[in-house]
């Protein structure tokens, strides 16, 4: 009974105000979809992780739970034997690496975690290195992380960069590996992916920025969400870029119920 949803299909809060939602999964989607659905007046949210949950200073009418086991009828059960009344229960569980389309000895097979399972350099498939996967990172860096993968494998393809022997590329991949399988924090997340971002620009052409900047704008952003979960949207960062200081919205994000692009770019008299 009630709707149940993958985040990939949530388009608007506002059919959950006054309603009791589930929210399966701890990462951004479960976060921001728990806070758009708090935004536009949703009577209570459940929040069930799987590994860890979200370590935020969430609002009086959320809970957070371990896995949930089953659901019968409109009552939700988790695994300490908790359970909840929902209305609709929305499923932020992620996306799965899924290539249908190549043969199965060309196929990445690895789950969302930031030093990919079996990519050399994070981009080329180990047993065939003119195969080259972007992007399949679990990912703070996005759009910066993958044109400094697209630089690196051009230049692969080029023959600018020739890349060692499988021994050593091998090797390069294992260093990645542990150095990953040590971090605790997000703070360590983005610090690590910047190196990486740093290790390969630093063999191509690729415009360089400050990585370390960057960090420190992505660590600032952390700490904002652990202080206001609800309120760091409302804080302004600086580009390291130009140096501009990005202006503070008109409104506070729990009160801007405009969605719109006109009103989101209207200057406030």
């Amino acid at each position: 009974e009630g709707r149940v949803l993958h985040a990939h299909d949530f388009r608007d809060a506002v059919e959950f105000a006054g309603k009791d939602i589930l929210v399966v999964g701890s990462s951004y989607s479960a976060e921001d979809i728990a806070s758009q659905c708090y935004k536009y007046g949703v009577k209570s949210v459940v929040l069930s992780y799987r590994t860890n949950p979200m370590h935020f200073d969430w609002p009086e009418n959320f809970k957070t739970v371990p896995l949930l086991t089953k659901v019968d009828g409109q009552t939700a059960y988790f695994k300490d034997g908790s359970s909840a009344h929902v209305d609709a229960i929305i499923l932020c569980t992620g996306y799965k690496h899924f290539f249908p389309f190549l043969p199965d000895n060309l196929r990445l097979r690895t789950t969302n975690r930031l030093w990919s399972d079996m990519l050399h350099k994070g981009i080329f498939f180990p047993t065939n290195h003119k195969l080259m996967y972007l992007g399949m990172q679990d990912q703070f860096y996005t759009f910066n992380m993958f044109d400094a993968q697209a630089w690196y494998a051009r230049d692969v393809v080029l023959g600018k960069i020739k890349l060692p022997s499988v021994d050593e590329l091998d090797e390069d991949f294992m260093q990645w590996r542990a150095r990953e399988e040590t971090l605790k924090s997000d703070e360590d997340y983005i610090i690590f992916q910047g190196a990486y971002v740093k290790d390969l620009i630093a063999a191509t052409d690729y415009p360089s920025f400050d990585i370390d900047g960057v960090n420190a704008a992505f660590l600032e952003w952390e700490h904002n969400k652990h202080a206001d979960i609800m309120g760091f949207r409302d804080k302004p960062h600086r580009s390291v870029m130009t140096g501009t200081m990005a202006p503070i919205h008109h409104t506070p994000w729990l009160k801007a119920m405009d969605d719109s692009m006109s009103c989101y770019l209207a200057v406030q008299k």
